[in-house]
């Protein structure tokens, strides 16, 4: 079994209606096992980010549960962008990017390098 690891990487969120409403988060645990992708609370807000779901519950890796908003933001790694839904973290929640996002940003985990590379051309049927 090859253990993939941990590392972080650097993205930027943006409202989906208002592009000049922007932040960076300086560092994010890449999470392959996280479908959404985990952004502080207090900048979504500050973005004016709308929480579009409420009361989602969420099991932890310790198998508690908890619930939490989500809402739309563009996500942005590098030159690759996608949008997505982003769940409103709250204190102690670990700030990650994950599945869903990783795969609308066409991007795929290299475990040898810890870095994300381009997953190659997109399916279609």
């Amino acid at each position: 079994m090859l253990f993939m690891g941990t590392f972080h990487i650097k993205c930027k969120v943006e409202n989906v209606s208002n592009r000049k409403k922007w932040a960076s988060i300086p560092k994010m645990l890449v999470d392959t096992g996280s479908e959404y992708t985990w952004v502080p609370t207090l900048i979504l807000d500050k973005l004016d980010i709308t929480r579009e779901k409420k009361d989602l519950v969420f099991v932890m890796a310790n198998r508690q549960t908890i619930t939490r908003s989500v809402g739309f933001a563009i996500l942005r790694f590098d030159n690759f962008f996608t949008v997505d839904e982003v769940v409103f973290a709250e204190k102690g929640d670990l700030l990650l990017l994950g599945a869903r996002t990783l795969e609308g940003l066409s991007l795929m985990v290299d475990p040898r390098q810890k870095k994300l590379v381009a997953s190659g051309p997109i399916p279609a049927a």
